[in-house]
């Protein structure tokens, strides 16, 4: 037997499960539990949702969240990574991007940023800037609170407004940086190895050197080429008939 209208009951029910659910979230927030504070949604094991009270409260975004972009920098010896290689004010779709290349004092450019110009008006914060970046030198930061009363100026970031440290970066983007470092940490050991490596062939060549005989790994020495025999001399070419005279008898 099938009961019309039982599937709207059913969503009603589901409806109004939820919210009842968000009240009690909130009697618990009220109450001293600010678990919602430190996630960006609910948990798949939880119903009801919650409101905010922005900007008195503010919850955590998700690592992957985009913003502006930022310029890092090492944070042991202060250089920025940025090369001033142009790659992401190529890819940028809007165009927002704007480099200066510094210079020597021959006036030959150096891999380094001289000025580094973001327009946050015109950035669509699509992350092609960080993710086409082959220095790792730009990425996407979290910082959404921009606006402000004035945009002529103020909207325009420069390299000094941009930059941020390594280390504000691996609190930010936790699990981004530690990939980071494996990467850099299992590039080093290969590097490691390989100089290894190449110490230890050059040091067994030294000493099969001085021992006189041949480096292990070292092509055999070819064999001399066997001498030639000597040409045979030419024989002196006989004198022409004409000139052969008959002695007659006397």
């Amino acid at each position: 037997m099938r009961l019309y209208g039982l599937n709207i009951l059913t969503g009603m029910a589901i409806t109004a499960r939820h919210f009842f659910e968000t009240y009690v979230e909130d009697f618990k927030y009220w109450f001293g539990n600010k678990k919602r504070q430190e996630t960006f949604r609910n948990q798949p094991d939880e119903i009801g949702s919650f409101t905010v009270q922005y900007p008195e409260e503010k919850l955590k975004v998700p690592e992957r969240f985009r913003m502006l972009p930022v310029l890092i920098y090492e944070e042991d010896t202060g250089d920025c990574r940025c090369t001033s290689c142009g790659i992401c004010a190529k890819v940028c779709p809007p165009q927002c991007i704007w480099i200066v290349q510094a210079k020597a004092l021959d006036g030959k450019p150096k891999p380094k940023a001289n000025e580094f110009y973001i327009d946050m008006d015109v950035c669509m914060n699509c992350g092609f800037c960080s993710e086409f970046c082959p220095f790792d030198a730009i990425k996407m930061d979290h910082i959404y609170e921009l606006s402000n009363y004035e945009r002529q100026k103020s909207h325009i970031y420069n390299m000094q407004d941009l930059l941020v440290s390594t280390e504000y970066y691996g609190k930010t983007h936790p699990r981004a940086w530690a990939k980071e470092l494996a990467v850099k940490e299992e590039e080093e050991k290969k590097k490691k190895a390989k100089e290894a490596a190449t110490k230890k062939k050059a040091e067994e060549a030294a000493k099969a050197a001085a021992a006189g005989a041949p480096a292990p790994g070292a092509a055999p020495a070819a064999p001399a080429p066997a001498a030639k025999p000597a040409a045979a001399e030419p024989k002196p070419a006989p004198a022409p008939a004409a000139a052969v005279k008959e002695e007659k008898p006397q």
